[in-house]
């Protein structure tokens, strides 16, 4: 049976003309849900954050080179062109995650954002098309919020080495990050770490993943790094993973936690346009999360 969530977007969360999917998709998703809206969500506009939400999880010499652009190269170091519209959109952008965690710990059931580009990013810098780390920043707010134990789980074609920089020292956070590209891999006995590159195997490795879980203990909360770019037609993803595979792997994800009662707020993560993959295929992609997370059949 459905249930009515809030899922969190602004205009703001995006850089108009930008090249880069993560700065275009949010929109192109809210634009679906305008011409075909999902019955039990609800669409919401979060509060952006501000210098001081920032500081908690990055530096204030990187904080100060978004908002600037001074010096540029530090600005840029996540690969985009700095303007002060990208400042805008990463501030948005990570205030949605931020309204998601905390309206899943309220409500005790699913919150989402349509934010996208977080979990490379370091306290001091921008990687791999991620500005400011929204997970770690969200997971904060969590914890400040009451929360006592917090699960990321990544599921994101690409290891979210960021997060663990920030968050792996914490014994109240916990992940399981399962990738099909090896990129910003990590290793470490309580935050598992797993790369699957054979497609047949991805579901297995999902399953193996959230088994590995039960043996975890309880949460207060899961942050889900909902990625599309294992699909094979995504750039970068992994030959032979067909979009089914990542249906059922939504509809899996959201049931653990609903068998659970465990509170889930997720983000839509990756997800790239290809020669195989147009626009609007990487948003019913996309769409699959959304319609997972409300318990659609």
């Amino acid at each position: 049976m459905s249930q009515e969530i809030e899922v969190f977007f602004h205009s703001d969360y995006c850089v108009d003309g930008s090249a880069y999917e993560t700065l275009q998709k949010p929109a192109w998703v809210a634009r679906s849900l305008e011409r075909r809206p999902i019955a039990g969500l609800r669409v919401v506009a979060p509060r952006r954050l501000e210098v001081d939400d920032l500081l908690g999880i990055h530096t204030r010499s990187y904080v100060d080179a978004i908002r600037t652009g001074k010096p540029r190269w530090l600005a840029e170091s996540q690969g985009f062109a700095w303007s002060e519209h990208l400042w805008r959109a990463a501030c948005a952008s990570s205030g949605g995650v931020v309204a998601a965690v905390l309206r899943a710990l309220r409500s005790g059931g699913v919150s989402g954002s349509l934010s996208s580009g977080l979990h490379h990013a370091r306290a001091d810098r921008g990687e791999g098309c991620c500005t400011f780390n929204g997970l770690a920043i969200a997971a904060a707010a969590a914890l400040h919020a009451g929360a006592g134990r917090l699960l990321i789980l990544d599921l994101d074609a690409h290891g979210g080495g960021g997060t663990w920089s920030l968050l792996s020292g914490d014994p109240r956070v916990e992940s399981f990050d399962l990738c099909t590209y090896d990129f910003d891999r990590f290793t470490s006995p309580r935050w598992r770490g797993a790369l699957v590159q054979d497609p047949a195997r991805y579901r297995e490795e999902v399953e193996r993943g959230l088994a590995w879980l039960e043996t975890r203990g309880a949460f207060d909360l899961c942050l889900y790094n909902a990625g599309m770019d294992p699909c094979g037609l995504s750039d970068q993803g992994l030959v032979g993973l067909k979009p089914a595979v990542l249906a059922w792997r939504e509809r899996a994800v959201f049931d653990w936690c609903r068998a659970r009662r465990l509170p889930v707020a997720f983000i839509l993560a990756g997800g790239y346009l290809s020669p195989r993959l147009d626009r609007g295929g990487l948003v019913a992609l996309h769409r699959e999360t959304l319609l997972a997370a409300v318990g659609a059949p």
